[in-house]
């Protein structure tokens, strides 16, 4: 028995020592354990604060975006308003333009003083609504913003190279933006 007491003996003692390790270590565990629940406590303040300043951040980009497109909405309706009658203003043009060429073709007979009223009434119409007619042209220098050229003739003067010698229809405008270039005729 003194053999097997021995053998137990030194069983004890290879337990005891591996125990004690085991214990040490329990220790270290319980002081990590200890350290990363302080850490854990505050790790979640730190994410909620990273939370909110991501969530404002985010409310102020929404709002910067919207008011960017309540700008760029409240624009487009200003201009949809201002050039509404674009279509109606294009189609009336013409109009315009036979009551001007009906009354350089009568002269100023007594029977004409009816059409050059109405044509005024139908101007004035026109322009209340918007439409503007451009600076007359005949004998200013040729812009292609503004003018169409139809044709070019020879001129009759080295003075007017390069100038409008007639403008065949005016030009117009509906509020800043050009309806129609005014078609002029351009010396060479």
């Amino acid at each position: 028995m003194s053999d097997n007491q021995e053998v137990k003996d030194q069983h004890n003692e290879e337990t005891a020592t591996q125990d004690q390790p085991v214990n040490e270590t329990t220790e270290d565990t319980n002081d990590a354990s200890e350290t990363s629940d302080s850490k854990i406590e505050e790790d979640p303040l730190a994410k909620m604060e990273q939370e909110l300043k991501d969530a404002k951040d985010q409310q102020l980009r929404l709002f910067a975006e919207f008011e960017n497109f309540r700008k760029r909405t409240a624009k487009e309706r200003i201009e949809m308003f201002s050039t509404a009658n674009q279509e109606l203003m294009t189609a009336m043009l013409p109009i315009l333009d036979d009551f001007q060429r009906a009354i350089k073709a009568q002269g100023d007979d007594a029977s004409v003083e009816g059409l050059k009223l109405i044509s005024q009434k139908f101007e004035n119409t026109l322009k209340n609504k918007g439409l503007k007619p451009m600076d007359e042209t005949t004998g200013k220098d040729f812009d292609a913003d503004t003018m169409e050229a139809v044709t070019q003739i020879p001129a009759p003067s080295k003075k007017q190279k390069g100038k409008v010698i007639d403008e065949l229809e005016r030009g117009y405008m509906l509020g800043n933006k050009i309806l129609r270039y005014a078609k002029v005729v351009v010396g060479q």
